[in-house]
């Protein structure tokens, strides 16, 4: 049964990706869906892309396991700030902006947006380093779970998936991932409520399972009785930085980002906000919940010699083999939409933003998406082989790139392109320092970790301060570097002018 519904799975997968090879015929078409693609699609691409195995596996047994039922904070905080303020304050701008000045990809932006070509070429490097580190640690969380359902080797597991997520992207482009991405995430959806109440049922429903969280201690955690079970749980900065990180990190990730550039028109933009709100409330926070209920399977969970990953898929061992199959779609399902949405990114930048932009500047659309499918053959090729070099000998130095990844994206770009959609005062050498900043910080983190401050030796912490202190230094840099040219600034702005008009005409004509 569990094999049976995991090959209906895939063969929807790849007919959705065969049924979308009429949106691929140019670059918009191929990355962005020719910018016509509605709220529920966008909302779910959003999402998906949004949570990955690296939440489900990864981060909701690590924090769950630290901080107990608090954790849901985190989840609470992806909902609010890494969705509906993201949406809210990035949505509109990002599309009406991009459309302006004609920008596919995130370094494209900061090209026109600043009329610099250098500007456009470390955006995309950036992008190209910390990418495909993070596309290799989606591939982890699947191995201890594919493991426990099938018995399958992990080397066949990554070999599947990205053979699979290589067929319906290379052959629908990004309409096939949002649409695929809309059935994953009705997937993640049902998964995620199926198995908390399965998980909490197994320990006596919700109040047992609470009751029985707030019977353990940990000393080398707290001296303070039921911690676990309480409200914010034993270290509230801690989870602070965690909340931080995996909030407001979003709204710098380029393969977030882009989705704004894909939606269809404004009002599909107030839509998308509130589907893409209660998304991330019932996956994410259901994830954080359901990892904050860890401890309650420490008899079986030995973290010192498995570690954090090995949380979750215990958890579920125990559930039946129709759930279990459900689980594993759940999380393949959450890996393979961030999978495309990466691979997407990465390859659309390489090509538009690196390759066409300084070596064959004459390239044709055809040959633009041609090479596009050969660079996502590639990244994904990279990142399978980085995933199987970890499993295969336990090399952490790529662990740890992949934990230092968001951190860097998210340091270098956040506050660059916020602060462009809204201001004008922006200077192209604020977004360097940034840029330099961010990736600098992040790299010397793997290396350098013990000379760092202690409360930055943690990559998450050291991630959001990164972003953090970003929001300051573009502002600060901006006051004592040369401005924009005028005339070129006040060009890119009349965009918004020029939609609010058209707004207020649709508006009165209906």
């Amino acid at each position: 049964m569990k094999l049976a519904i995991l090959i209906l799975y895939f063969a929807v997968l790849i007919g959705i990706g065969l049924y979308c090879r009429k949106h691929t015929t140019d670059v918009n078409g191929f990355v962005l869906g020719g910018r016509s693609v509605g709220p529920w699609l966008t909302a779910f691409a959003y999402g998906t892309s949004y949570f990955s195995a690296v939440v489900f596996v990864g981060y909701a047994g690590q924090f769950g396991w630290k901080y107990g039922i608090a954790a849901t904070w985190a989840g609470i905080g992806n909902a609010l700030i890494g969705s509906l303020l993201a949406w809210v304050v990035l949505g509109r701008r990002t599309r009406i902006m991009t459309q302006h000045l004609d920008s596919a990809t995130m370094p494209q932006f900061f090209g026109e947006r600043f009329n610099s070509r250098a500007l456009k070429v470390a955006a995309s490097v950036i992008i190209f380093i910390f990418l495909i580190p993070y596309t290799a640690s989606l591939y982890n969380g699947l191995s201890r779970l594919f493991g426990m359902a099938f018995d399958i080797d992990y080397s066949v597991c990554i070999i599947i998936m990205a053979v699979l997520t290589a067929i319906y992207v290379i052959a629908g482009g990004y309409m096939a991932t949002a649409i695929n991405d809309f059935i994953q995430g009705i997937i993640m959806l049902v998964g995620i409520v199926a198995v908390i109440a399965a998980v909490l049922m197994s320990k006596g429903g919700f109040m047992a399972s609470l009751n029985g969280l707030a019977q353990i201690s940990d000393p080398e955690v707290s001296k303070a009785p039921g911690i676990f079970a309480s409200f914010f749980g034993p270290d509230p900065l801690g989870l602070l930085f965690v909340v931080i990180l995996t909030s407001l990190g979003t709204w710098g990730l380029p393969q977030m980002v882009q989705k704004f550039y894909a939606i269809k028109d404004e009002s599909s933009i107030k839509t998308g906000t509130i589907i893409s709100t209660i998304f991330a409330m019932i996956v994410a926070g259901g994830s954080y919940f359901l990892g904050g209920f860890g401890r309650l399977f420490s008899d079986q969970i030995d973290v010192e010699a498995n570690g954090f990953d090995s949380i979750i898929p215990t958890m579920l061992s125990g559930l039946p083999s129709v759930l279990i199959a459900l689980v594993v779609i759940l999380v393949l399902s959450a890996s393979m939409s961030t999978l495309s949405s990466l691979v997407i990114a990465s390859s659309s930048t390489l090509t538009i933003d690196f390759i066409k932009d300084n070596f064959v500047k004459n390239m044709s659309e055809k040959k633009q998406v041609l090479l596009i499918r050969v660079l996502i053959v590639v990244f994904i090729a990279i990142s399978s082989i980085l995933a199987l070099i970890q499993y295969k000998s336990s090399v952490t130095f790529i662990a740890q790139l992949m934990g230092v990844s968001w951190g860097a994206l998210a340091g270098s770009f956040l506050a660059p392109f916020m602060y462009s959609l809204y201001v004008k005062w922006v200077t192209k050498a604020s977004c360097f320092v940034c840029f330099i900043f961010s990736s600098v910080l992040m790299i010397a983190n793997i290396f350098c970790r013990e000379s760092f401050p202690v409360i930055m030796q943690s990559p998450i912490n050291c991630g959001a301060i990164a972003m953090l202190a970003g929001l300051v230094i573009v502002p600060v840099v901006s006051l004592f570097t040369p401005k924009p040219d005028k005339a070129m600034v006040d060009s890119t702005f009349a965009c918004y002018d020029k939609e609010n008009t058209v707004s207020q005409k649709t508006a009165l004509g209906k």
